[in-house]
């Protein structure tokens, strides 16, 4: 039957849907274990690709996240499907529960501007559909602000639970080296001692203490001589050495979170007593100070030519036949990269003589600090002129008047003034056999 329309009226045509339906599939998981974050994964991957086959959607692109969406702007995976909808690859976003596109305000946020904009039409999950209407937008609305409550109160909870277990005396994280945490659940967060380790994590406490070993000697005790590894099967780092040193929690006390001034008593067993720990940080600070008093120009500036470690040095005191007492300063290998490395011993006299030989070699440029050194001979000309009211002034301007203030600089210049001469060299030294030379 054919409709006549009111005069001055015209019978409205119903157009057919222009827009087609492309959607992306999107699964994320954040908060398992990696394994599980895999499984979890994959599943929702089928179970959509099922849900696509009965319906008949057009899947056109398949994404998958781990990231948190706890924090707006955190997910890499997120932001490119926000970009990709705005170049208008796809129009829509099959995924297994709306919390799975956002749990912040910031997230959530966009894809309903999204929705405004009319550039994504719909939003499909494994029980619901949300498009762009004012009812299902609002229902997205609260979903995702559910979401985002429920962790809000997750993290509120993790900290109550924390903070109840730590007044207990139980340690909430990963057993620090020398302990093992408890795998049986009604024990969790308790830590038994390592009888494969404890030993030996006592044993470094022991030999500062008592032995006076720096932590440098510590670690090469651990690496060469001990056979040291951690739970992970790696040498411990020096780093590492301090870190242990430094933990009241092998004596049965522990600070959470660590700097806020909380101290706790420990349900652990103690590997050390209190007074051996105050012995060892005694002999720490002890070295720290002689550490601070003794600066050495050339070390860490040089290499290895047979092991590629780094060149240390240390101080020797002799007595002379007077009775009184002469210092020497040697450099040699530390032996880091190579316990048994061969490279001789050099004192500092003579190495300050391989390094001007080094300058008579090298090109001005290399020195990465020209204008400055032309700076200090042209302060040195008006020192002259006006003060000692020389006539002649040194060229400021040749590279042999250079070079010989750097070689005044390394016989006669302080500790900092050789430092910072040597660490402006643009090629890198190599010490071996009592010689130096450029690195090729």
């Amino acid at each position: 039957m054919k409709i006549t329309a009111p005069k001055g009226y015209e019978v409205p045509q119903i157009q057919p849907q222009a827009v087609k339906v492309r959607y992306c599939l999107y699964a994320r998981k954040s908060t398992e274990s990696e394994e599980r974050q895999i499984l979890s994964i994959d599943s929702q991957i089928k179970e959509m690709l099922q849900l696509a086959e009965r319906e008949c959607l057009e899947v056109v692109c398949m994404k998958r996240e781990s990231h948190s969406a706890k924090e707006t702007g955190q997910r890499p995976v997120f932001n490119e499907i926000v970009d990709e909808i705005r170049a208008k690859k796809y129009n829509a976003i099959l995924t297994w529960a709306p919390d799975r596109i956002s749990r912040n305000a910031g997230d959530l946020g966009k894809i309903v501007d999204l929705m405004d904009a009319g550039l994504l039409q719909e939003i499909r999950t494994f029980g619901q559909k949300f498009s762009n209407n004012p009812n299902e937008k609002f229902l997205l609305m609260i979903l995702g602000s559910q979401a985002k409550l429920e962790n809000d109160n997750r993290g509120v909870n993790v900290k109550r639970g924390l903070r109840t277990r730590v007044e207990m005396g139980l340690w909430p994280g990963v057993a620090p080296l020398g302990y093992l945490n408890q795998k049986h659940m009604d024990k969790k967060c308790q830590v038994i001692v390592d009888p494969q380790r404890a030993p030996v994590i006592k044993k470094i406490f022991e030999k500062v203490a008592y032995e006076k070993l720096s932590g440098r000697k510590i670690y090469n005790w651990l690496r060469f001589e001990a056979n040291f590894y951690t739970r992970g099967n790696k040498p411990l780092t020096l780093a590492g050495v301090y870190r242990i040193l430094e933990s009241h929690f092998y004596y049965g006390t522990f600070e959470s979170p660590k700097g806020s001034g909380n101290w706790y008593q420990g349900k652990h067993e103690p590997l050390i007593t209190q007074e051996l720990f105050e012995k060892a940080q005694a002999q720490l600070k002890r070295d720290n100070i002689q550490r601070e008093n003794r600066e050495f120009a050339f070390t860490k500036l040089f290499t290895c030519g047979y092991c590629g470690s780094g060149i240390s040095a240390e101080e020797k005191w002799k007595q002379l036949k007077d009775g009184t007492h002469a210092k020497y300063i040697y450099y040699s290998c530390s032996r880091a990269r190579d316990r048994n490395c061969k490279n001789h011993y050099i004192r500092e006299e003579d190495l300050i003589t391989e390094l001007l030989k080094i300058l008579d070699k090298v090109n001005i440029n290399e020195l990465g600090m020209r204008q400055k050194l032309e700076d200090e001979i042209a302060r040195f000309n008006i020192f002259q002129r006006s003060v000692l009211g020389a006539t002649e002034k040194i060229k400021n301007n040749q590279d042999t008047d250079i070079r010989n203030f750097a070689k005044y600089i390394l016989k006669e210049g302080t500790v900092g003034e050789k430092r910072e001469l040597l660490a402006n060299l643009r090629s890198r030294i190599i010490y071996k056999d009592k010689g130096l030379t450029f690195m090729d």
